[in-house]
């Protein structure tokens, strides 16, 4: 049993899982600190206040918060748009790759052909 799960621990797929959580960690931090601290603080010269939770309707004895749920919301549609732009950029340059291994193929390929032209002419 041991033997096994030292198998499945040291198969590169576990591995890559715990760097993308660990990456994926790191990133939450810095897209977290880029809503808080700049983009809703740029909300904020629009309604004085960076967080809405603050914003809440009472009817009879009970208190809905409105605006932390309206915070939640801003807060979503702004860190999947900054998700968004970091896939888009990477399938960009991972596009870019790409399009450089496949010329680089067909050059190949080209010389190859040319070498086998060459090779049946001196026959």
């Amino acid at each position: 049993m041991i033997k096994e799960f030292k198998e499945f621990i040291m198969r590169g797929n576990v591995i890559d899982l715990a760097v993308a959580v660990v990456i994926g960690a790191a990133f939450t931090a810095v897209v977290n600190s880029f809503v808080n601290d700049i983009l809703m603080q740029i909300l904020a010269i629009f309604g004085d206040n960076p967080d809405f939770s603050q914003y809440t309707i009472t009817i009879r004895n009970a208190e809905i918060r409105w605006g932390s749920f309206l915070t939640a919301v801003i807060t979503f549609v702004i860190i999947a748009f900054a998700i968004f732009l970091v896939v888009k950029a990477i399938n960009h340059l991972q596009n870019l790759r790409t399009k450089e291994e496949a010329e680089a193929l067909e050059e190949t390929e080209v010389e190859l052909l040319a070498q086998i032209r060459d090779s049946l002419v001196n026959r």
